[in-house]
């Protein structure tokens, strides 16, 4: 049986959360009527006030992309040797980040990338993508070409040390970082081809707004920046993440409120027989009996959670918001003692 610590293969398929229509097809209802706990996206969004006319008219300002590139640099305490780049979405800089190294790349040998597993699964399939090898191995005598790590990890929540800054290349992915920014690995990044991935729509609950960034030396950044091509960020996305990113207040007060729900959901789900494995202010990681049929219980209350087919005892849950607590109660109390045996298990996965 996993646990939260033991290393298991790259997950193919791509799976990821979402995949709310399908769980519709099945029990009925629209999207309004679901929760969708199956992400890790924060269900307080940043307040997006009002915008100017032009920001939706105009191509994007380049002075617009100077002022969000500022405030992250404050924001995240970018130092001045680096560069930041802004992308639509981390995972778009995923997919380029292999072209950085193309003579590691196919057709040649000794491109060697260590991604320990389970993790975001979007690391390893573009590298393999891209003729990269594979390993999840953290013991062997030769140290790879490039190291990906996601800090905090993606599901299990695990936080890495310094000691994995150890490659030649490195991508620290801190998607999910900015609800303990203290613990980024930024201001330990040595020098080398070494990348920092942020993402904004996790922590500010703007997922579809679709913004990432990458920080780390200038010829890096430069380069991503040229393969991602001109007007990366919208005009709405502009203002509306650079007023984000430069509001510390409620950034604060997000983090405390995170905390608080993220032990209020171990407690509802521990009360039902769950048992907490990890995960993060922006989502939990259970072991529960069978998770698809845990799944399948919830899908009936129209309550979307996350299953892993490499996994088969792993749930995750998302945050609920505010009005979600009590749906999450009710379904968790009409749990029979035990689950059909005939539920698919992560049929909906």
């Amino acid at each position: 049986m996993p646990d939260a610590t033991t290393p298991l293969p790259v997950q193919t398929p791509r799976d990821h959360g979402g995949g709310l229509d399908a769980a519709i097809a099945r029990h009925g209802g629209d999207r309004r009527g679901w929760l969708d706990l199956s992400t890790g996206i924060n269900p307080t969004p940043y307040p997006v006030g009002p915008l100017p006319y032009d920001a939706w008219t105009a191509l994007p300002d380049a002075g617009a992309m100077e002022g969000l590139l500022a405030a992250a640099r404050a924001l995240w305490q970018v130092p001045d040797r680096l560069g930041i780049v802004a992308a639509p979405g981390a995972s778009a800089l995923i997919a380029r980040i292999p072209a950085l190294w193309p003579g590691l790349g196919s057709g040649q040998t000794g491109g060697r990338a260590h991604v320990p597993a389970p993790t975001y699964n979007e690391h390893g399939a573009s590298l393999a993508a891209h003729g990269w090898t594979l390993t999840e191995d953290t013991l062997t005598e030769d140290r790879p070409d490039l190291r990906v790590i996601v800090h905090p990890n993606n599901p299990t929540g695990t936080w890495h040390g310094v000691e994995m800054l150890d490659a030649p290349r490195m991508v620290v992915d801190e998607s999910f970082c900015d609800i303990a920014p203290e613990r980024s690995l930024l201001p330990h990044l040595p020098e080398g081809d070494h990348l920092v991935l942020k993402s904004f729509g996790k922590f500010w609950g703007l997922a579809g707004l679709r913004l990432g960034f990458a920080i780390g030396p200038r010829h890096l950044t430069e380069r991503l920046a040229e393969l991602i091509g001109p007007w990366p960020v919208s005009g709405p996305g502009l203002a509306i993440a650079t007023a984000a990113l430069s509001d510390q207040a409620w950034a604060e007060a997000t983090r405390t409120r995170l905390a608080r729900d993220a032990a209020r959901l171990d407690g509802l789900m521990q009360g039902a027989g769950a048992v907490g494995l990890g995960g993060t202010d922006l989502f939990r990681l259970y072991e529960v009996s069978e998770a698809g049929h845990w799944q399948e219980h919830l899908a009936r209350h129209h309550i979307w959670s996350r299953a892993f087919p490499y996994a088969p005892r792993w749930l995750r849950l998302g945050l609920p918001p505010e009005d979600g607590w009590d749906r999450i109660a009710t379904a968790l109390a009409d749990l029979p003692a035990e689950l059909p045996a005939d539920a698919p298990a992560g049929v909906l996965s």
